[in-house]
């Protein structure tokens, strides 16, 4: 069985159709059923003691994992191997590749911010960040959703894929399982900080290639870009505030000729990040719509790799 073909069918269906809104409305998602289980966890083990805290999101991270793992896999064991094997995977996939809904978030920021549209593209921008929207001028707006698509594309598109290449249904599922526990645990907080301890550091641990992959990846999509989009990444990756989002935001900003990351404010708190590409200019709209530019190019390589790869 071709997990790479697996990934690459199941990259194809999200980008036609997506995950469409009669399907959320019926049946959910995956990652929403996954997400359920998660806060039933939470209340009944985030309680008492530090310690109990730390092993009680242990145990909530073990358990998410046996969930998603074991039927992934037997589901896997059970299809041909033949093409419609391969296809039957590759649709069983789908629902935990984001190619087309990352797309439709951003390109909802940059067409009112293009249009001069501050109001929705301050809405829409808050969709997709956790920043305050109402401090957010032109050029705040096009950092934050260049920044969320940089990011996004690491861990929402690159790291499943990655994962599912590596082993399979099994692999994807596991990835978006631990994804999904860091979103939802794995804050820094007073309540999540020992809780969620166990999901955050997996989590850095299973996006460490993949983030890296992603910043590859944009810079060799970005064409002339490349060595700039390079040198920014391995220069300024490491100031990031995380072990993994600097380096496909890094790769971005080298890649656009932009500064990204640096100050902002989460409601009255200010955070001074360091800058990514901190001597260039602040992101315009139009940067937003070459990130975008960019983000295609970047989804179309990685399908022709898939395809390589599948066919050796």
């Amino acid at each position: 069985m071709s997990f790479a073909g697996m990934m690459l069918v199941g990259m194809i269906v999200d980008v036609i159709i997506g995950w469409p809104k009669a399907f959320y409305t019926r049946i959910s998602h995956p990652v929403v059923w996954l997400g359920k289980l998660i806060s039933m966890s939470e209340t009944r083990l985030n309680r008492g003691s530090r310690s109990h805290r730390l092993f009680g999101g242990f145990i909530v991270v073990v358990l998410c994992l046996l969930v998603v793992i074991i039927p992934a896999a037997g589901l896997q064991s059970m299809l041909p191997n033949s093409i419609s094997g391969l296809l039957i995977g590759g649709i069983l996939a789908w629902p935990l590749i984001a190619v087309r809904s990352m797309h439709d978030h951003v390109c909802a920021v940059a067409l009112p911010l293009v249009a001069g549209d501050i109001v929705t593209a301050r809405e829409a921008v808050s969709m997709i960040v956790g920043r305050d929207p109402k401090q957010l001028n032109e050029e705040g707006i096009a950092r934050a959703a260049i920044e969320s698509l940089a990011e996004n594309t690491g861990d929402g598109i690159v790291a499943p894929l990655f994962w599912g290449l590596v082993a399979g249904l099994p692999g994807i599922a596991a990835y978006k399982a631990i994804n999904t526990l860091d979103s939802m645990i794995g804050h820094r907080s007073e309540r999540h900080e020992a809780f969620g301890k166990a999901a955050a550091r997996l989590d850095d641990v299973v996006n460490w290639i993949p983030a890296r992959l992603t910043g590859l990846a944009f810079a060799i999509a970005s064409g002339s870009g490349c060595m700039r989009a390079l040198n920014c990444m391995n220069r300024d990756a490491k100031a990031h505030r995380s072990p993994n989002a600097g380096w496909p935001e890094g790769a971005m900003a080298g890649a656009l000729g932009v500064r990204l990351s640096g100050p902002r404010a989460y409601g009255d708190t200010l955070v001074n990040e360091p800058w990514l590409n901190g001597g260039a200019a602040d992101p315009s709209a139009k940067d937003l719509q070459r990130a975008l530019l960019l983000y295609r190019r970047t989804m179309a390589g990685i399908a022709l790799a898939l395809a390589a790869l599948t066919l050796l």
